[in-house]
């Protein structure tokens, strides 16, 4: 009997080999951890920063012995998902029982508020404020640490993956939603309007999302846009936020050569001081009261609306004018021919939005909603010459029903639609396959050639034969199987590491 050749054996190991690492691979991540871990990061950070945002609440008709009165929030928290029957009872819920009982399985959202007169705390007290939806097997679902055969006990598929969610009875699937990264500034060719070029970043603080972008006219003049604030100078701007001196600017730019930097410079050579800057913008902007008026209102301008991933406080203008002047440097490379425009469809300058953002959305939204509606009720008590009890003013049912809404339609904050879809089920791939979906916002009935080809970054991120024929071809795709989604980094986290470190860097 003939010996099976070495190279033969060789090859038969690393078959077996990689089909055990694979098989482990999938046994250990899951085909939607990423999402799972999404939702999870959501319910036990995102909730509370959320909160944070929002913490102290002031309204603004109090009784008339009163000289202050606050209410804070203070603390929010999910349990696990449950169900009140008709005879006030409390049970936990199982997701088959909420199958077929067209139930939502969803989990109590508990917050602790706190009422403050004149500095003193009156009342504290944890009250239930909704319902939040629960993904199956994230933490809070019971179905989390439960083996095989627990699972098969429940009437639970143990094969099956989670990462969905069951409103009224229905599977649900949050879709992943692909964007440009935020906070992030991109050079790109116009092909019509006054500037052949034009810079751009979104800055992403919390409820903030603003667009920023600078271009240079006919005149030679680099202008900067945002929010109300519609082609102001760009190099006022700078001196308004700290960075007074032109040799400063210079050098902060890094283009000591460059005329077109020079010659801004040149044209605002009598603004000497911050002052001086933000009255100029003020009176470009059409803010016409007294000085003292305009310079206050044209700083809040700055600080709030300018910027906001870098800071909102004043003791951030400094940085704001650093980044301001990178953002330049960047721009004015590109005109000149320096370095080529951004590639907007490379994935380095694509993030998804999974389901834990999606959520914090739309539970960011909604949280100020139900405050407006604690407002509302407080004062309405408060003009009838009562004071009342914090306790009264919070209807639970308000969030819920906001949050359920969403899912049940799929119509998201900020005007998306098809956002949240009911869960294909038609085979167990075709499942598999929904959960992975990627979807573009751009729309389907526009050309957009490039978006829609297969780029070389996509390769080990997304399939590159999964995506459907027609109109939508290439704008939805899928995650590849062994692709894996990192979470976001706490970029407060990050930047006090490094300053911990001794490195002095800019955000």
């Amino acid at each position: 009997m003939s010996k099976q050749p070495v190279r033969e054996q060789q090859s038969a190991w690393i078959d077996d080999a990689g089909r055990v690492l694979i098989k482990k691979f999938f046994e250990e991540m899951g085909v939607v951890k990423a999402d799972i871990d999404s939702f999870n990061n959501f319910v036990e950070k995102e909730l509370q920063l959320i909160l944070e945002e929002n913490k102290v609440i002031e309204p603004t008709i109090i009784p008339s012995n009163v000289d202050e009165f606050k209410i804070t929030l203070d603390k929010i928290w999910v349990t696990k998902p449950e169900i009140t029957e008709a005879d006030g009872s409390t049970r936990n819920v199982y997701p088959v029982e909420a199958r077929m009982r067209k139930l939502s399985y969803a989990a109590p959202i508990f917050l602790e508020v706190s009422a403050h007169i004149n500095g003193v705390q009156r009342e504290s007290f944890k009250t239930q404020i909704g319902s939040l939806p629960i993904m199956l097997k994230s933490r809070n679902c019971h179905l989390c640490t439960l083996p095989r055969e627990q699972l098969i006990e429940k009437g639970e598929d143990p094969d099956d993956p989670g990462g969905y969610f069951i409103i009224n009875g229905t599977e649900k699937v949050i879709v992943d939603i692909e964007d440009l990264a935020s906070n992030r500034f991109f050079t790109e060719e116009n092909s019509t309007g006054v500037s052949p070029y034009s810079g751009k970043i979104f800055s992403e603080h919390g409820s903030y999302r603003i667009p920023h972008e600078i271009e240079r006219l006919k005149d030679g003049l680099f202008y900067l846009t945002f929010t109300r604030v519609k082609r102001i100078p760009l190099v006022p701007v700078i001196k308004a936020l700290g960075l007074t001196k032109d040799e400063e600017i210079m050098q902060a730019i890094g283009l000591e050569e460059s005329s077109d930097v020079i010659i801004n410079l040149y044209d605002f050579v009598e603004i000497k001081n911050e002052e001086d800057a933000l009255d100029y913008i003020s009176k470009r902007v059409g803010i016409s009261q007294t000085r003292d008026v305009r310079l206050e209102r044209m700083a809040e301008i700055l600080d709030k609306y300018l910027l906001p991933h870098v800071g909102l406080e004043p003791e951030y203008r400094l940085l704001k004018a650093y980044n301001l002047c990178k953002y330049l440097k960047q721009y004015v490379r590109v005109v000149n021919g320096e370095v080529p425009v951004d590639d907007k469809d490379h994935y380095m300058n694509k993030r998804l939005k999974m389901s834990g953002e999606l959520l914090a959305e739309l539970f960011r939204v909604n949280i100020k909603v139900l405050i407006g509606d604690m407002l509302y009720n407080f004062q309405r008590i408060v003009k009838r010459g009562k004071f009342p009890s914090i306790k009264v003013i919070i209807r639970e049912k308000l969030l819920t029903q906001k949050v359920y809404s969403s899912l049940a339609t799929g119509a998201w904050v900020g005007g998306r639609t098809g956002v949240c879809q009911r869960m294909e089920r038609l085979n167990f791939l075709q499942a598999i396959s929904h959960l992975q979906r990627v979807v573009s916002p751009l729309s389907s009935t526009q050309e957009n050639f490039e978006a829609r080809t297969l780029h070389a970054t996509h390769l080990g991120r997304l399939c590159p034969s999964e995506t459907p024929e027609g109109t939508n071809i290439g704008l939805r795709k899928n995650l590849a199987l062994l692709c894996r989604p990192s979470q976001p980094l706490d970029e407060e986290g990050v930047y006090q590491e490094v300053k911990r470190l001794g490195l002095n860097v800019a955000k």
